[in-house]
């Protein structure tokens, strides 16, 4: 049996092969778009690892060959100490799972080949740069150091990340925290580091946090996930390198706009964790325009292939861009109905497609509630709407507290950010609000896809797990006490606010009227109840089944 595939435009193998992930990135070769080289370590190797709890006979051999083509194509080592090669370790399971599982980047970048990379690139700030993040996911993945001991090391260098000796400070903390977890040092050899990092790839599909979102999204346990080793692109290289994420398309509206965040100097975690301050996608356009055009060009040329929205991530490296992640966009509510609607009406799809594309239990969302009439000593606090809507609850301030707390009624989580830690607090709570991270932060992405409102990058909101408290300037709330949050303005108000539906959607109303016309019911002249008393969620689903009844099938 072949464990592992090239990333290549020829290979033939289904998503539940590659896992999505690695599927993506051969579409990207096909299309002729910049893909890093790598290999895939394919879905059935992780399924005999969990049914053994060792890797499959042959995989090491295949691994080590692969590793040597990928050598050969970049003409670096892995762990070289001349001309290093570091590599990314990623999952990818058939059905996107955003966060849920493990990555490790830089991986290879030991003691001799960091140094070899500071000097054949001349900086080494940026080579120990690259070795403290390989060093902090490596712990945090591999080894199993916790998040808040790397939490304390990153705010001991806070301020001081740029300077030589500060890097060399952490590098030495997290070190230290690898041998003390572990027993163990980091292994100096490049080659027992990706077998490590690979085994934890392969563990992390039953981690309890993974195991919840499958639960959530009606996934299956016994699909396992792949793992995608690439060639590292560096978006922490200098002020003309940077990483992000973008969607052809707005995710909350459906508009055809190019939407995501942008980071100039720094890599990709640094964006979908919510950590670090973004910049708006536009930016791109100012400072790298040649990296915007080529962006542009590749969205377009995406949603083409796919025939729907698409969201990517992307790095560019020295002003030279490359995408590294592509899938279908999966919008919900207004969102999934416009692009529906839209691709429809532009002949992209039928309209049997655009039918079948939206699920009816997401029509409760396409008329957005929105909070007015507040008083303004009730705001509490402003962010950025990341997922629209209007959630009530009482405050919890960490995903265990929610979780016990919504068992007496609903609650809003608010946190410094979210990481898929949080995961059962997340399913728990009504709405999400985070003080840090953008519209393509873990928080908002995960609300977004289980249809919850969030906001996110709440200005001065500080979260006290500790008390039980959040503040803002000099107000202190408790968990327990009510509060609201609009998930469109990115108000968080105190109390429970008067809120009213939002307009009748246009979109909305021409997709039931495609839904009366196939289930052979009269037209009606707005959506809402139909004249024969059926709700916009019963008009679309008897449209979806008189549609299957004719052969058709569901969403590709």
């Amino acid at each position: 049996m072949t464990w592992i595939h090239p990333l290549s435009a020829e290979v033939e193998e289904s998503a539940d092969v590659l896992g999505g992930k690695a599927h993506g990135l051969v579409v990207l070769r096909r299309l002729g778009l910049p893909v890093p080289p790598g290999f895939v370590i394919g879905t059935r190797a992780c399924r005999a690892y969990l049914r053994t709890g060792r890797a499959p006979d042959g995989l090491d051999a295949e691994l080590a060959g692969a590793v040597r083509d990928l050598e050969a194509a970049t003409r670096r080592t892995l762990g070289g100490s001349e001309r290093p090669l570091a590599v990314s370790v990623r999952s990818g399971g058939p059905v996107s799972m955003p966060g849920m599982m493990s990555t490790v980047l830089n991986l290879g970048l030991t003691s001799k080949a960091t140094a070899a990379l500071a000097a054949e690139r001349g900086d080494q700030r940026f080579a120990l740069d690259s070795r403290l993040r390989f060093l902090t996911s490596y712990a945090s993945e591999v080894v199993g150091v916790g998040q808040e001991a790397l939490a304390a090391v990153e705010r001991a260098i806070a301020g001081q990340e740029g300077e030589v000796s500060a890097l060399e400070t952490a590098i030495h903390q997290v070190e230290r925290l690898i041998q003390e977890q572990s027993g163990e040092p980091v292994p100096e050899d490049a080659a027992r580091q990706l077998d490590l990092a690979v085994e934890a790839v392969f563990s992390s599909w039953d981690t309890p946090r993974a195991k919840t979102y499958r639960a959530l999204h009606d996934i299956p346990g016994d699909l396992g996930t792949a793992v995608t080793v690439q060639a590292m692109v560096f978006g922490n290289r200098d002020e003309r390198s940077g990483t992000g994420v973008a969607f052809s398309r707005d995710p909350n509206t459906g508009e055809r706009l190019p939407f995501g965040e942008v980071l100039f100097g720094r890599q990709g975690d640094d964006v979908v964790s919510g950590t670090s301050l973004t910049g708006p996608l536009h930016e791109l356009a100012e400072r790298e325009p040649d990296v915007w055009v080529g962006l542009l060009a590749a969205l377009d040329r995406l949603e083409e292939h796919y025939r729907d929205a698409c969201y990517v991530e992307f790095t560019f490296e020295e002003g030279e861009l490359w995408i590294l992640q592509v899938r279908p966009g999966r919008f919900v509510g207004r969102a999934a109905v416009r692009v529906a609607v839209e691709l429809a009406e532009a002949g992209t799809i039928d309209r049997a497609e655009a039918l079948l594309r939206v699920a009816p239990q997401h029509l409760a969302q396409v008329r957005t509630p929105r909070i007015t009439e507040v008083e303004p000593g009730d705001v509490l606090t402003r962010g950025l709407g990341a997922s629209p809507g209007v959630a009530v609850g009482r405050v919890a301030t960490t995903a265990d507290s929610a979780a016990r707390l919504a068992a007496g009624g609903p609650v809003v989580l608010l946190r410094p950010e979210t990481s898929p830690l949080d995961m059962h607090g997340l399913a728990a709570a009504a709405g999400v609000v985070t003080a840090r991270g953008g519209p393509t932060s873990h928080a908002a992405v995960v609300a977004r896809a289980m249809g919850k409102p969030a906001v996110v990058g709440a200005s001065g909101l500080t979260v006290d797990a500790a008390e039980g408290c959040v503040r803002v300037g000099g107000r202190t709330l408790p968990e327990g006490a009510l509060i609201a949050l609009d998930g469109t303005s990115g108000e968080v108000v105190v109390g429970e606010p008067r809120v009213t539906a939002a307009a009748t959607d246009p979109h909305l109303r021409r997709l039931l009227a495609w839904a009366d016309a196939v289930a052979g019911a009269p037209a009606d002249a707005v959506a809402g109840t139909s004249t024969d008393g059926r709700a916009e969620e019963d008009r679309l689903a008897a449209a979806q089944e008189a549609l299957r009844a004719t052969g058709h099938g569901a969403r590709p």
